[in-house]
């Protein structure tokens, strides 16, 4: 039986559900009441969405039951070996998964990603490094860009 729960982030609510299979979805919400009681089947993922946001996690381990058709399951798999503070574009994703003329079914699929932070769709930029096109708005996706590379300021002395 699908479980859900509603968490406090740094970007809103987010909205979690799943079962024993595994989270099928992690998404972004503009408002929301947060869960009292987080279920057992979805506590590993939140626990590990607060320490990702508390700066102390740069990938996820609980287990992911994502579903889409296998082309997006195939794109989903490529977003997740995106190292942690690196970016990619959608050509280079095409260019990996072997078909450079795929741009858009990769930028549509990328789109389509059920499990928000956990697979870095927000790690795919434009070509000349722009951020383009991100479901939670801009604004997060240069957030988690910044919080996952934040800027080093140099010592003076």
């Amino acid at each position: 039986m699908l479980q859900e729960a509603y968490i406090q982030t740094p970007l809103g609510v987010a909205y979690l559900t799943g079962d024993e299979q595994g989270i099928s979805k992690i998404s972004i919400l503009k408002e929301g009441v947060v869960s009292k009681k987080i279920p057992a089947q979805l506590k590993e993922a939140v626990t590990q969405l607060q320490e990702y946001f508390a700066g102390k996690r740069t990938d996820f381990t609980f287990l992911m039951n994502p579903q889409g058709t296998d082309f997006q399951q195939k794109v989903w798999r490529a977003l997740l070996e995106i190292p942690f503070g690196k970016t990619t574009s959608y050509l280079d994703l095409s260019k990996k998964l072997g078909d450079v003329k795929a741009i858009r079914a990769v930028a549509s699929a990328n789109g389509k990603n059920p499990l928000w932070i956990v697979v870095p769709c927000h790690r795919v930029v434009g070509s000349d490094g722009s951020l383009t096109g991100y479901a939670g708005g801009l604004w997060r996706k240069q957030w988690l860009l910044e919080h996952e590379n934040p800027v080093k300021q140099q010592s003076l002395f």
